[in-house]
């Protein structure tokens, strides 16, 4: 998935917040109290994979190019970029006046040093096979060549020039993302894993890093040393995690949060009537689904994997528990990328009774049903909306002799559990597009990205998708390979898609700037408050 000014007079306002306390500046000082759905695991760039922290590191940082309040690309820390006639070399020029909030100068070499420490097998980075495209970056990241190789070089302090290993498209657009953020080299080798800390986190963005109190609220203060703080309207931003949606509800209602990043769908039909225009809910680029753990007994089954995919009934759950806010969904990919058809799943088109029938034929075939059940664990994230999930895929499965047990845990374990590659059978996850394009949600199922949750790996998938990289040049046939490499990924079970996204949000009218868009991107720069 932002504008004006609140003025205050003479002394703080003291504004208690659940477990915490915030003291809101006086002197005229604007104060955005911003509601997340989850706690962040890290802010480092290149040690994070959610949206919760993207959201916060895009006030932090700034990339070579950023998304502006309609998720469109503009110019970030570069001013300007040039693009060979092959489409491989791109040469960008830094802004001569961009800084690190310590007021040393954003060079090129901070660019180098920041996407060679990505693909640093040391740095373990969950994102580092973004930047395969680049030359060389997935021969670094395997251990292959060694960084100095890489497609990435300081011509001198202003330029930038990175070669691809062929002509990929969305690569402007995928440098938007906190992995290709720079970072500062001089902070990281003199504080080690302390230099994210308060007080000691050096950035290049519209904010710096004042306080974070796990669980409680994360704040951040305007950058006077970033190169545009003139425009920037808000001078306190503070990240609020609450993971019960319904308490979020009432922390907004008290005025406590101005904004909050999720609802709680059962409550939908009241909180419409409640807030109207404040509810914003639209297409959203994003896919809900079920990681399955593909390499291990009897998940390595794809016959095991395609009758569960069945037997659930995504009509009822988009209807019922999500209340029409999220559509059903039988693809990885989302419908509403130019230029792409997504490859569902052949079941797709047949009744839910037919559906029903074949995953009973396949579960009898392999020796399941309610004489000998199935069992099955399904680990969820906190939130009321991923319960119900759980639970009507619970009992959806249960006729047919599955007994599935729930697993929750709050969204900070959950996906670090996943990323660890920890034992389980079915896990809720979602990917949200981090650039409009394909590509993003199949990545995800590459042996080698760090977010393939299923331990998925698929040869055929593979020369699929590498086929479609090598077409990068020719946008109809990439489109093609990329579709062939998602019917792979469907028909083998990859994972198991639910659903499609819908953006659930809830806004102030004190807020403007918060524009809707299909990527669900609000950075705080372009915001201001009344």
């Amino acid at each position: 998935m932002l504008k004006n000014m609140l003025k205050a007079t003479v002394f703080a306002t003291t504004m208690s917040l659940a477990a915490g306390t915030f003291y809101t500046p006086a002197f005229a000082e604007v104060v955005y109290n911003r509601g997340t759905a989850a706690e962040s695991e890290s802010l480092d760039p290149h040690k994070t994979s959610t949206i919760y922290e993207a959201n916060v590191l895009r006030d932090l940082f700034q990339g070579l190019v950023m998304q502006d309040q309609k998720a469109n690309v503009i110019p970030g820390a570069a001013e300007s970029w040039t693009v060979s006639d092959d489409g491989t070399v791109y040469t960008f020029k830094l802004r001569k006046d961009a800084v690190w909030s310590d007021g040393a100068p954003v060079t090129a070499d901070d660019f180098v040093y920041a996407f060679q420490r990505l693909e640093d097998p040391a740095t373990g980075a969950e994102y580092a096979s973004m930047l395969y495209p680049v030359k060389n970056a997935e021969e670094v990241n395997t251990k292959k060549a060694k960084p100095e190789e890489m497609g990435v070089k300081a011509i001198d302090a202003n330029t930038l020039e990175v070669t691809l290993k062929a002509p990929t498209p969305y690569f402007l657009e995928m440098l938007t993302h906190q992995a290709a953020y720079p970072v500062s080299k001089a902070s990281i080798e003199k504080l080690g894993d302390d230099w994210i800390k308060p007080g000691n986190l050096v950035s290049n963005g519209a904010y710096t890093l004042a306080e974070w109190v796990p669980n409680d609220h994360m704040k951040l203060v305007k950058n006077p040393k970033f190169w545009d703080a003139a425009t920037v309207k808000i001078d306190t931003v503070n990240y609020i995690p609450t993971e019960d949606r319904s308490s979020a509800m009432k922390r907004f209602e008290a005025g406590e949060l101005d904004s909050y990043d999720d609802l709680p769908t059962e409550q939908l039909a009241d909180l419409k009537a409640k807030f109207g225009d404040q509810i914003h809910i639209g297409p959203y680029l994003g896919t809900f689904y079920f990681a399955i753990k593909t390499d291990k007994a009897p998940w390595d089954n794809v016959e095991l994997r395609n009758a569960i995919s069945m037997a659930i009934d995504r009509d009822f759950i988009a209807e019922k528990v999500w209340q029409n806010s999220m559509l059903p969904g039988y693809s990885m990919v989302p419908p509403g990328i130019e230029g792409y058809t997504p490859a569902v799943a052949k079941f797709a088109d047949m009744s839910q009774i037919d559906r029903e029938d074949e995953a009973t034929k396949i579960l009898t075939k392999l020796g399941y049903g309610p004489d000998k059940p199935l069992k099955m664990e399904i680990r969820y994230n906190t939130s009321e909306n991923n319960k119900n999930t759980a639970v009507a895929v619970q009992e959806q499965l249960k006729p047919f002799g599955v007994d599935v047990a729930l697993l929750n845990t709050d969204t900070k374990t959950h996906y670090s559990f996943l990323e660890q590659k920890g034992d389980f059978d079915l896990a809720r996850a979602g990917w949200i597009a981090d650039y409009k394009d394909p590509e993003t949600f199949l990545g995800i199922s590459r042996k080698a990205s760090g977010n393939n949750y299923s331990g998925y790996n698929s040869p055929k998938f593979e020369e699929a998708m590498d086929k479609a990289a090598a077409a990068g040049g020719k946008p109809e046939e990439r489109m093609k390979e990329l579709a062939e490499a998602e019917r792979i990924l469907i028909d083998e079970v990859g994972n198991i898609p639910l659903l499609y996204y819908s953006y659930k949000e809830i806004v102030s009218p004190k807020l403007h700037g918060y524009e809707d868009n299909v990527m669900a991107v609000h950075p705080s720069r372009f915001i201001s408050k009344d």
